[in-house]
């Protein structure tokens, strides 16, 4: 009989599997999508769109990203198939997005109600005889809500996304709700899994920026476009250092410490909700750099000029909680995170009335200063 390695059906579990990272592929596809108004139609209205749509996007990834993590003894090819379809789920949502909240609702809610029939299937894999209360906790967090997306596809609108909004907080209510021990019920969380999976999702949010100025840049070509394009890539690449260089190993070491303290609640904060900010603060952010470069000397539109100054804001300032939530000193958080937080929101409010290339450079020279004294505090620290 042909023997194969131990790698045909095992999984390092400790990191992000190739068929994750596939996934992910079409995952850029839906950002993309649900971004694109964001640099066509700059309004309050658009903004809010994207806001909401992302929420319910941004909930599906991280709890398949969850229930992927703890999936002990799930074999590569087992995990490749349950990917697969939830990457055909994700596209279907993508497909949507465009008119998610028009004519292709219904088809967005077909989509979300298929990944969490995915979800489930992997849930009963893992937990489904465990004990009467954990089926029961399957069948309402998974079934319950893949229900109610698939009944608000026959339903119309407005009342399509009541039943999205219930969908969601039935989750996010249960998964409060059962926050407390739930490490003792599903078993450790795997940290070098998650960091590897919310880094790979802060690079494709960093790519989506990077990939609307190199198109901002073809579209509207200019000397002076091209001139702003240099800033907007620093604010890009000043938010990745930041993250890269100190946000994955903080959240490797806070969740390590969270865990220590069975903190089950905290967890669930610092990987469900509160990350959706820092992530919808970058694409807030890809939208009005990449209007910046098409229109360098004129003055942002208004919802542009918000993106600007609160993307940034939120991206910092929601490091700020979270490490203050896993553990770290106010005395530690407060010297980067009180500048990293009230001189964007200054250089946002001057994006109202400067021309754009202006407001960029300001942004950039801000987040160098930031990124340089996170240096410099670090090298101190050693």
């Amino acid at each position: 009989m042909q023997r194969h390695p131990a790698s045909f059906l095992e999984r390092d579990v400790s990191r992000a599997d190739w068929m994750e990272l596939f996934f992910d592929l079409v995952f850029v596809a839906l950002i993309g999508q649900l971004s694109a108004g964001l640099h066509t139609t700059p309004t309050f209205a658009a903004l809010g769109v994207f806001v909401a749509l992302f929420a319910s996007v941004w909930w599906s990834w991280v709890n398949l990203t969850f229930t992927v993590n703890i999936q002990v003894g799930l074999s590569r090819r087992a995990l490749a198939g349950y990917m697969l379809g939830a990457m055909a789920a994700v596209g279907v949502i993508a497909v949507a997005a465009p008119d998610a909240v028009g004519d292709r609702a219904w088809l967005f809610a077909l989509g979300n109600a298929a990944l969490r029939a995915i979800m489930l299937g992997l849930w009963v894999r893992r937990s489904w005889r465990s004990s009467a209360g954990s089926r029961l906790r399957i069948l309402s967090y998974n079934g319950v809500t893949a229900a109610i997306w698939l009944a608000s596809a026959f339903v119309p609108s407005p009342a399509r996304f009541v039943l999205w909004a219930l969908a969601i907080a039935v989750e996010v209510v249960l998964l409060i709700a059962s926050a407390p021990g739930l490490l003792r019920r599903i078993g450790a969380v795997n940290v070098e899994h998650l960091a590897d999976r919310f880094g790979t999702l802060v690079i494709i949010a960093l790519g989506e920026s990077v990939l609307a100025m190199v198109v901002s840049v073809s579209t509207a070509w200019s000397p002076l476009s091209a001139l702003a394009a240099v800033p907007s890539l620093v604010i890009t690449a000043g938010l990745a250092w930041a993250m890269f260089m100190f946000g994955i190993d903080a959240m490797r070491s806070g969740l390590e410490h969270l865990l220590a303290r069975d903190d089950s609640r905290g967890i669930v904060w610092t990987v469900a909700f509160l990350p959706f900010l820092l992530v919808a603060g970058v694409m807030m952010l890809a939208g009005a750099v990449s209007l910046a470069i098409e229109a360098p000397d004129r003055v942002l539109p208004a919802s542009a000029a918000a993106s600007l100054g609160g993307g940034v804001i939120l991206f910092y300032g929601t490091n700020a909680v979270i490490s203050l939530r896993y553990g770290s000193p106010w005395r530690e958080v407060l010297p980067w995170a009180v500048p990293a937080i009230a001189v964007p929101l200054v250089v946002g409010a001057a994006a109202l009335v400067l021309p754009a290339i202006w407001s960029v450079t300001a942004m950039a020279v801000t987040i160098a200063a930031i990124v340089l004294l996170s240096e410099v505090r670090a090298r101190q620290s050693v």
